[in-house]
């Protein structure tokens, strides 16, 4: 029996030296990269302090892509701010209430007979800074038109949310290597 005890201790004592090392450890990780200090050649003009954004966030942006990609307009619509701003891969940029938005999208989705998103990744940041709410999306969109012309190419969009609605996204097209 005091064998038994005796291991028993020395085992207790082992595992609360090693917790407290690798939680000292980690302290003084996190401390010391808190320390390091790193001179950038740029300074951002928008802002560079972000943290991690809101899981809800992440919800009404994906469920905007789902209602483009199922045509179901209703549902897009439910997703956009009462106004809101577009800028397009061409450059060009679309604004207005969320209904126009709607409406010019609607138009532009009737020429489409399938649309197929394969997601990628996506991230929600909250710009601290600046008190907004992003996220940004990476996908695949594959448009097959009504005239029966599939066209594919790599996405990137920065869409910032207000009051968990999209008010503004800039997308960016990348085409597929031939």
């Amino acid at each position: 029996m005091k064998k038994f005890l005796f291991l028993f201790l020395i085992t207790v004592f082992l595992i609360s030296c090693t917790n407290s090392s690798s939680d000292t450890n980690a302290s003084a990780a996190k401390d010391s990269v808190a320390a390091v200090v790193v001179n950038l050649p740029y300074t951002a003009t928008y802002s560079s302090n972000f943290v991690p954004g809101k899981p809800s966030d992440v919800l009404a942006t994906l469920n905007n892509y789902k209602a483009w990609e199922t045509a179901d307009m209703a549902a897009f619509r439910s997703t956009l701010g009462d106004s809101a701003v577009l800028i397009l891969p061409s450059g060009r940029i679309v604004s207005g209430s969320g209904d126009s938005l709607t409406k010019q999208a609607k138009n532009f989705r009737d020429s489409l007979s399938k649309v197929e998103l394969t997601l990628i990744a996506w991230t929600s940041n909250h710009s601290v800074d600046k008190n907004q709410e992003w996220v940004n999306v990476w996908y695949k969109e594959t448009d097959t038109y009504k005239t029966g012309k599939v066209d594919s190419a790599m996405y990137q969009d920065d869409n910032r949310l207000q009051d968990g609605k999209i008010v503004w996204t800039s997308s960016h097209r990348q085409a597929l290597p031939k």
